[in-house]
C-alpha cells in the first residue's frame, strides 16, 4: 500500500475510533479489490480506493442506527460496499451481503474468508425481492448507488423489523426523486426521518445517506414479484 493510502486509512481510524484489527482488515480489503478479477470495483488507486470505498461506508459510523444495529443486508452490495467495511468496524453486526450475480458473490465469499468474517458474514445469492427468509428478520438495510429512493424503499421495507432502518447512499437527490420516496414511504409502512449532507472525505460532493423508518406492517402485496419495482415504481407521481 502506498505511503499516501496508509495516511489515510490512519486518519479514518482515528476519526471513527477504529482499532487496530480493523486497520488490519481494511488492509486487506484494499488489496482484494486491487489484485482480485472478480472484484466489481474499477477503483484501483489505493488512496482513492480509501477514500471512495472505507471512508464513503464509515460515513454511516456517525449514524446511532448503523452503530447500534444487530443485525443488517447489504443489497445489490456488488464488490461488498458499503457491507464489508461495515462488518469489520462493528463486531456486533451480523450482515448479509445480498448479491444476485453468481460472479460476484465468488469474490465476496473470498473477502468473507480473508476478513475472518465468516461467523458473522453470508453471502446471498439472489435479488432482494426473491429472498424469502429475509423477510422481517433485519433492523439495518444499506444500499448504495442501488436504485432510485422509492425502488430502494421497495426492496427494503419487507426485510425489516418493525422500528428497523433503511441506509441509503444518495447523491444529491433530485426534487423529482425525493418526491417519489416519500410517496413510496407511504404506501410501505415507512418514514423518511431525515436526508443528510456527508463528507466522507476532504473533496467529496454532493453525496447524503437517506435514513428511513419501518414504523408500520408492509402491506401483504410486498414484496412484488422480481422486476415490478422498477418497471412500475410506487414513487411515480399520480
Amino acid at each position: 500500500m502506498s505511503s499516501r493510502a496508509e495516511g489515510r486509512l490512519v486518519e479514518l481510524a482515528e476519526r471513527y475510533v477504529l482499532g487496530e484489527e480493523v486497520v488490519a482488515h481494511a488492509r486487506t480489503l484494499l488489496a482484494l479489490w486491487d489484485e482480485d478479477e472478480l472484484a466489481s470495483t474499477r477503483v484501483t488507486d489505493p488512496a482513492a480506493a480509501v477514500d471512495q470505498h472505507l471512508a464513503d461506508s464509515w460515513v454511516a459510523l456517525e449514524l446511532d442506527e448503523v452503530r447500534g444495529a444487530t443485525r443488517a443486508a447489504d443489497l445489490g452490495t456488488g464488490a461488498g460496499i458499503p457491507a464489508l467495511p461495515l462488518a469489520i468496524a462493528l463486531p456486533g453486526l451480523r450482515m448479509a451481503l445480498v448479491e444476485s450475480v453468481s460472479r460476484r458473490t465468488t469474490f465476496l465469499r473470498t473477502a468473507i474468508e480473508a476478513c475472518g468474517l465468516e461467523a458473522r458474514c453470508e453471502v446471498v445469492t439472489l435479488r432482494a425481492e426473491g429472498w424469502p427468509d429475509g423477510i422481517g428478520q433485519h433492523d439495518l438495510i444499506t444500499s448504495r448507488a442501488l436504485a432510485t429512493l422509492d425502488v430502494v424503499l421497495e426492496y427494503s421495507a419487507p426485510l425489516l423489523q418493525l422500528g428497523g432502518c433503511s441506509v441509503a447512499w444518495k447523491g444529491t437527490l433530485t426534487d423529482e426523486e425525493r418526491d417519489g420516496g416519500y410517496r413510496a414511504a407511504e404506501q410501505l409502512g415507512m418514514e423518511i426521518e431525515r436526508i443528510l449532507p456527508v463528507e466522507p472525505f476532504a473533496g467529496a460532493r454532493d453525496r447524503s445517506l437517506v435514513i428511513a423508518r419501518k414504523v408500520a406492517k408492509t402491506p401483504e402485496r410486498f414484496p412484488r414479484r422480481e422486476g415490478m419495482a422498477k418497471k412500475k415504481p410506487l414513487g411515480l407521481a399520480r
